[in-house]
């Protein structure tokens, strides 16, 4: 099975999700759509939501998955099961309560922050990380309480080490590469890395062109991040991530248009590079290629995300 822990379409609601059929030579497995980032409030995520589910419902060969139950069965049949994330609180509204109603929309992950802070706390760009706040650490708690996934993409170093602290349940970085391999202010530092094995979580390692390298969205690249990984936290402890943007020319326009999101780091390099569904499936074959055992390539291109799933996606009792 491979599992993609984020991927972007167009955040409207006639974005064509078809494009994810783009995943099917893979023959079974998950893709995680984001649903809302920092600019959407609570209506945009809500009416995002009613319009990707219906079209999920429409297309063949896509399925939403409530459990991973329905996870195994979809990718068994050789479909893609598809579900939802977040990338910042602001969908929330402010609204502790808003947690259970986005799972039970199919929103399994959440990043506190996107880049910058909000209520929650610090994110990775911020030139000063004050940490998670107090409503962030209750955000926390929610997320546990109700089976949504914390997740550490976006959010600032020592908000990061808070969120880890405060969760009792796997804590992941849904698309995060390693600073060490190359640095960058979007990728985490081995401490980052190590505190969300701790909590038994993974790292998801993706496939954005500047993520990677010098803008180089290549299965190479990706390897060398993830073995770097492995050696760190352990073979239970990374997965694998597109962050593909099937948007991809409308996000090189917010780069240039929302310079409250993002920094030079960005654009250093020239336009974002991203890894297509179509390179991202190969991803078994390169691990096969290095000599890894079948046992390992299962983990890493969706057993351990799976795991994940299976440990949080069930409210505390």
């Amino acid at each position: 099975m491979l599992w993609d822990q984020h991927a972007c379409v167009e955040l409207i609601e006639t974005a064509d999700l078809a494009e994810l059929h783009r995943y099917r030579p893979a023959g079974g497995g998950l893709v995680s759509l984001n649903v809302g980032y920092a600019p959407h409030g609570p209506d945009v995520t809500a009416s995002l939501l009613r319009a990707f589910r219906s079209q999920v419902r429409a297309i063949d060969g896509l399925a939403l998955a409530a459990s991973v139950d329905d996870v195994d069965q979809i990718a068994a049949a050789g479909d893609t099961a598809v579900v939802f994330d977040l990338e910042d609180c602001a969908p929330l509204g402010g609204d502790l309560d808003a947690v259970s109603t986005l799972v039970a929309q199919g929103v399994r992950t959440l990043a506190p922050t996107y880049n910058y802070a909000n209520r929650a706390g610090s994110g990775c760009l911020d030139t000063t990380d004050a940490g998670l706040t107090a409503w962030g650490r209750s955000l926390i708690g929610e997320m546990n309480r109700v089976g949504m996934v914390p997740d550490g993409s976006h959010v600032g170093v020592r908000a990061t080490v808070d969120m880890c602290a405060a969760s009792t349940r796997p804590v992941v970085f849904s698309h995060s590469n390693l600073r060490a391999v190359w640095d960058h202010p979007r990728n985490i530092t081995d401490d980052q890395a190590r505190a969300v094995a701790d909590t038994g979580g993974v790292v998801g390692i993706t496939g954005v062109g500047i993520f990677l390298g010098p803008n180089t969205p290549t299965l190479e690249a990706m390897v060398r991040h993830i073995e770097y990984a492995v050696d760190l936290v352990g073979i239970d402890h990374v997965g694998v991530s597109t962050d593909f943007s099937f948007d991809w020319q409308t996000f090189r326009d917010v780069l240039a248009t929302s310079p409250e999101l993002y920094d030079a780091s960005y654009t250093a390099w020239g336009p974002v590079e991203w890894m297509p569904p179509e390179t991202f499936v190969g991803i078994g074959a390169a691990l096969a290629g290095r000599g890894w055992a079948d046992g390992d390539i299962a983990a890493v291109v969706g057993g351990n995300f799976r795991r994940v799933a299976a440990e949080s996606w069930h409210p505390l009792v």
